[in-house]
C-alpha cells in the first residue's frame, strides 16, 4: 500500500517549518512501521505535486495551514482516498468567525464578540497563534475580535470516524476516538502577541471529561473527520477558541506515549471502522521543534 504524506510547511512556510517537520516525522515513522510505501511532494508547486503523485497512491493526507488545507485536500480527494478531514469541512473550520457562530448556535461556549477594551484580535483565516494578539486597538482588515478569557489552555486531540459512500461522505455512527487531552504552553509577549510553545500530554485536569465532551460535540457539529485538535480555555466554562481539522503538534507528544500506531488509527477511521480506546503510558513535554522530554 502506498500513502501520500503532503506536508506544506517544511518546504513552503519557513515560520511553521519546524512544527511541520516534527508532525511529518511522526507520521512517516508510523506509516513505515505499518508497512506502507510513503510518497512526499518535493519543493515545487505543492498543489501540482499532489495532483501528480496522488493517482498512484492508495490514500493520502494533507497537512497545511488552515486557510490552505481545503484547497489542497480537494485536489487529493479527486485522485485518491483521503484519510484526513474532508475538504468542505476544512473550509468551514478555516473561517474562524463562521466556526464560532456555528458552535455558539449549538450551545457550545465560545468567547463573545468584543469591540471595547482589551480584546483578543485574530485573523479570520489564521493558523495557530499566528497573528493572534491581546490589544485595545480595533481589528484590521481580515481580522475579528473576541473577549479575552482568563483561564487554563488545553487542547483535545480526537479522530473522527466516517465511511465513504458512492457520492459523498456519511458518518459511520461511531463516536470520535479520544487520543489525549493536552496542556498548551501559551506565552503572551510584551506587545500582546500570543505564542504557542508546545505542551504536555497526556494530562488529566479536574474538568477533563467536560473538555472532551465539548471537543467531541464541536467536531461532530462541524462534521470533521480524521485527526482534529480542539483548543479550549477552561474558566467558568470550557470555551472553544479554535478547531483544527488536521494533524497538530500535540501528536508529537501523543505518539511518544501511545501504544497504538497513529497510521493505523487514521486509516481505519477513514474507512468507518470502530476504533478501540488508545493506551497511553507516562507523560511528556514537547516543543514546536519536535523535542520530547519526560514530563
Amino acid at each position: 500500500m502506498k500513502v501520500l504524506l503532503a506536508e506544506y510547511a517544511t518546504t513552503h512556510a519557513p515560520a511553521l517549518a519546524p512544527e511541520g517537520a516534527a508532525m511529518l516525522r511522526v507520521l512517516f515513522e508510523s506509516f513505515s512501521r505499518c508497512g506502507y510505501d510513503i510518497v512526499m511532494p518535493g519543493p515545487g508547486d505543492f498543489g501540482a505535486e499532489i495532483e501528480q503523485l496522488s493517482p498512484d497512491c492508495d490514500m493520502g493526507l494533507v497537512i497545511a495551514p488552515d486557510h490552505l488545507l481545503s484547497r489542497f485536500t480537494m485536489i487529493l480527494e479527486q485522485h485518491t482516498h483521503n484519510i484526513g478531514c474532508g475538504s468542505m469541512n476544512a473550509a468551514l473550520c478555516a473561517n474562524k468567525v463562521r466556526t464560532a457562530q456555528i458552535l455558539k448556535s449549538h450551545g457550545i461556549p465560545v468567547p463573545a464578540d468584543a469591540t471595547v477594551g482589551t480584546c483578543v484580535v485574530k485573523p479570520v483565516h489564521g493558523c495557530g497563534a499566528q497573528g493572534v494578539r491581546l490589544t485595545s486597538l480595533a481589528p484590521g482588515e481580515g481580522e475579528f475580535s473576541q473577549e479575552f478569557i482568563k483561564g487554563e489552555h488545553f487542547s483535545a486531540s480526537l479522530v473522527g470516524n466516517r465511511i465513504v459512500g458512492d457520492a459523498c461522505l456519511y458518518f459511520s455512527g461511531n463516536s470520535p476516538v479520544t487520543l489525549a487531552v493536552n496542556r498548551q504552553f501559551i506565552e503572551i509577549g510584551d506587545n500582546g502577541a500570543f505564542r504557542y510553545c508546545g505542551g504536555e500530554t497526556p494530562v488529566h485536569p479536574v474538568r477533563e471529561q467536560e473538555i472532551l465532551d465539548v471537543a467531541t460535540k464541536s467536531i461532530e457539529v462541524l462534521g470533521c473527520q480524521g485527526y482534529c485538535g480542539v483548543d479550549v480555555v477552561v474558566a467558568d466554562k470550557v470555551y472553544v477558541v479554535d478547531v483544527n481539522p488536521r494533524i497538530t503538534t500535540s501528536l508529537v507528544g501523543i505518539a511518544a506515549c501511545m501504544e497504538e500506531e497513529i497510521a493505523r488509527i487514521l486509516v481505519d477511521a477513514s474507512f468507518g471502522k470502530p476504533i478501540a480506546p488508545v493506551h497511553l503510558t507516562g507523560s511528556v513535554r514537547f516543543d514546536t521543534h519536535g523535542k520530547v522530554l519526560p514530563a
